[in-house]
């Protein structure tokens, strides 16, 4: 009611008012409530805040994925350049200078083999404090061991199977030449003797391998094979001989030995467990730093492959039948081996264990390295399943650089796919020597990403596969790498709780 005075008088004044006082009126400039202003505003900056997260987020997943991003970038663009340049009709010179850049990457990938290969090994097996931990470590072991062998022969019957690299083509992609057939007998003794070389010097850069002569001895020469003379039978007779190239076997044997012995050696070998654990991380930050180089050399490797392709086609359906091979694989190491590995140890239901660890598995899926999951992974197998302690920090730590069963996976089926392409036949022999070096290096590699493109040349050289062919393993290999990752963190984990329950008595006395 006190309302009412005061709108009558207004009503009054503006009947009372002058013509003149009306266009004054008109002229004067009618401003926003204090309260309006104050809701644009703050409209207006939400919307500034929200546009700033978005670009903030965006900048973000660029920063954390750029090498990601540039070896996508990289595979298209030669991709591209390699189509656009068959029309030029190049001449096998120029296709070497075009890809120089490819070749200096592998270089250096080349270079970083043997120190990676012996530092990471011999820190790995030096860590293993056997009067500490005794059957404890002997136990995590022999499950690492066992389930990369697994997860390699798993790889060769796939790629043996499905043979993702053979088709109808009367062309290779790469002209290696043919291999000289080898017996399985021969072959299997030559794998034992690079097992054990002669001088390790030597075996940085050669390795022994057996050739065969279709000579025979005169029988005047004390067993010398004459090859001068032949028999009418013209039998081969298998002789010593080499190839160049890193024996990586023997190296392998020597430093799984001497990490082993270093490790028993408590606390007079800690100076030289020193020295290998701090060589070995300067390489890791090293393969961190120049694989950032992998894109430039990717994108040119890429473009003469094309370039050389009789086929692109067929090939481009090769890869993809190799990168679903690969993920064939692991989803039946990750579904079905690992899970009935766990259930026959521990009789419990391994898929409850694997929603438990469905956190450390996407965040290795989205770092793509197991070393820099490894805190998210303490954090699961600790909290939601209440592992013990000492079991998953022991274990762990020594998995996300050991235990590598996607990459031994992926490896295996890589190789095999490169022989297919190049029309390569393995016997059982090769195929013996093969699961034993892709389990040995994928043992030894790193976990960081794309580290795996070491291994990778480790075990193609040491089969005497085309290492350029490398690249076109990389058009799907930024999937890819995530799904072993992801592999590679899942064993880690069931390896927990398999050597937990074997371990079980054992870890109840030291709580006593």
């Amino acid at each position: 009611m006190s309302q009412l005075p005061f709108r009558k008088g207004l009503i009054v004044k503006e009947m009372l008012l002058s013509p003149n006082d009306l266009s004054e009126l008109e002229s004067v400039e009618v401003t926003e409530p204090q309260e309006i202003k104050t809701y644009h505003k703050c409209n207006k900056s939400l919307d500034h805040v929200s546009c700033t997260q978005n670009g903030s987020s965006v900048m973000t997943f660029l920063k954390r994925n750029a090498f990601v991003v540039l070896t996508m970038v990289g595979v298209a663009i030669g991709i591209g350049l390699g189509f656009a340049l068959r029309s030029i009709n190049m001449s096998t010179r120029d296709i070497k200078y075009l890809t120089f850049p490819g070749e200096l990457l592998m270089r250096i990938l080349q270079m970083l083999v043997l120190p990676l290969l012996i530092s990471s090994l011999i820190t790995g097996m030096s860590s293993v404090d056997r009067k500490a931990y005794g059957k404890l470590g002997l136990r995590a072991l022999s499950f690492y061991m066992v389930t990369t062998l697994i997860a390699a022969f798993t790889g060769i019957a796939l790629a043996i199977l499905i043979q993702p690299g053979k088709s109808s083509r009367t062309a290779s992609v790469s002209s290696s030449g043919e291999a000289e057939a080898v017996q399985t007998v021969d072959s299997f003794l030559d794998l034992i003797r690079n097992m054990i070389p002669s001088n390790l010097i030597e075996a940085c850069f050669r390795k022994y391998k057996t050739v065969y002569s279709r000579s025979v001895s005169t029988g005047t020469s004390l067993g010398v094979i004459n090859e001068t003379e032949t028999s009418e039978n013209n039998d081969r007779v298998p002789v010593p001989g080499t190839s160049d190239g890193i024996n990586i076997l023997g190296l392998l044997v020597f430093s799984v030995a001497f990490g082993l012995t270093l490790g028993s050696m408590g606390t007079e070998g800690k100076p030289l467990r020193d020295f290998f654990d701090c060589l070995n991380k300067a390489i890791m930050r090293l393969v961190s730093i120049v694989i950032w180089y992998s894109p430039v050399g990717t994108l040119f490797l890429l473009a003469g492959q094309i370039v050389k392709m009789a086929d692109p086609g067929e090939i481009g359906r090769e890869v993809a039948m190799y990168a679903l091979t690969v993920i064939i694989g692991l989803i039946i190491h990750s579904l079905f081996t690992l899970p009935l590995i766990y259930f026959m140890v521990t009789r419990r239901n391994p898929f409850r264990l694997i929603g438990g660890l469905l956190q450390a598995l996407t965040t290795a899926f989205g770092t793509s390295s197991s070393s820099a999951t490894l805190p998210v992974t303490l954090h699961c197998v600790e909290e939601n399943h209440n592992m013990d302690r000492q079991v998953a920090r022991f274990m762990l730590p020594i998995g996300a650089t050991m235990n590598m069963d996607g990459a031994a996976l992926y490896e295996a089926v890589a190789a095999l796919f490169i022989a297919q392409v190049n029309k390569m036949e393995f016997n059982l022999g090769q195929i013996i020597i093969l699961s034993l070096i892709v389990t040995a290096a994928s043992t030894g590699a790193a976990g960081i990403p794309q580290a795996g493109m070491v291994s990778m040349v480790i075990v193609l050289a040491s089969v005497g596969l085309p290492t350029e062919d490398i690249s076109l393993l990389l058009i799907f290999d930024w999937i890819l790498d995530r799904l072993r990752t992801t592999t590679n963190v899942l064993g880690d984990c069931i390896g927990v709780g398999v050597v937990q329950h074997l371990s079980r008595h054992e870890l109840q006395s030291f709580q006593l």
